[in-house]
């Protein structure tokens, strides 16, 4: 049994493409880490707030690592209570995952401090309780993306249908963050309760061909489905420079590009050897729209959460 605990949980690029909320990847050039404390008190607290921000609602009610935090104490029916630090790597609005990468970091730590802890696939539905601050039903594919690694599908929203999808060869992903924000919450409320019967066609025959191209290794099969007719055209707006910035990063040679998750940052894969020039057309496109923007690259086998050291810093 231990006192305290600290772990990592990486950003996640939400629906890739065509998954709706059936797709998420990880993506750890960023990430959270959360290091929790056990203390006597029963109940959560936010301890300190560092990295991209300097504080944080200290409620579970507002706060994704609290509330995953609290789900899973009182699943386990702990008789203590812990205190959480919060590092934040990922930012948050920004179509990368801040908030589920907290609630699964919050959940890695908090379980390493039970006598009995679950084992790490389990922790999904405490993740999900996290996410549920952020929106709503809460969507599955950031917080399996960030917790499992690599890039995830859900079959069905049950814990024991998710599943690995082999990472293709050869293939790397970008993540572009523009400077504006856009809540999921808000993202998700736009969308139309019904759509045409052919554009349900055109998106099952994208969405099949991108998972049937990454189980075959064929980059060929990527590139005809990574392309979303379904949600992405009725967020466009929210980002007018979405347009000039795919075209940018197709013509520079990535397979497909669109919204990471809600937005307002956009993803790409391509082949490693495309990596600068796609990452440089992004941004280019961007500043041409007058939005500066970031670039972030990682493996599409990204690693999940984990639990890190804690010996350098338990202050």
């Amino acid at each position: 049994m231990t006192d305290i605990a600290r772990a990592s949980a990486p950003a996640s690029i939400g629906n890739v493409g065509p998954g709706f909320d059936i797709l998420g990847q990880a993506f750890d050039a960023l990430q959270d880490v959360v290091t929790a404390r056990r203390e006597a008190e029963p109940g959560v607290r936010l301890g300190k707030v560092s990295g991209r921000l300097k504080s944080l609602p200290d409620s579970p009610e507002r706060n994704t690592a609290l509330a995953a935090a609290k789900a899973l104490l009182d699943d386990a029916g702990a008789d203590f209570g812990v205190r959480l630090d919060i590092d934040k790597g990922v930012p948050l609005s920004a179509g990368m995952g801040g908030s589920a990468a907290s609630a699964v970091a919050a959940a890695v730590a908090v379980n390493a401090l039970l006598d009995k802890p679950y084992p790490h696939a389990e922790l999904l539905p405490f993740g999900l309780e996290g996410e549920r601050v952020s929106s709503d039903p809460p969507p599955w594919d950031n917080v399996m993306a960030s917790l499992l690694g690599g890039l995830v599908i859900a079959a069905r929203l049950d814990a024991s249908q998710v599943r690995r999808i082999p990472a293709p060869s050869g293939l790397v992903s970008i993540v572009a963050h523009p400077d504006a924000e856009i809540e999921t919450r808000a993202a998700r409320g736009i969308l139309r309760p019904s759509v045409a019967m052919e554009t349900v066609v055109e998106h099952s025959r994208r969405l099949a061909a991108f998972v049937a191209g990454c189980a075959a290794d064929d980059h060929d099969l990527i590139r005809a489905g990574l392309d979303d007719v379904l949600v992405e055209p009725q967020r466009r707006y929210l980002l007018p420079a979405l347009p000039a910035v795919k075209a940018a990063a197709l013509q520079a040679g990535a397979l497909g590009c669109s919204f990471s998750g809600s937005g307002p940052s956009m993803f790409a894969w391509c082949q490693e050897g495309d990596r600068d020039r796609v990452e440089e057309a992004m941004r280019a496109a961007f500043a041409a729209a007058g939005q500066s923007a970031r670039t972030y690259h990682a493996a599409i086998n990204s690693r999940g959460a984990r639990l890190e050291p804690v010996s350098e810093a338990v202050g």
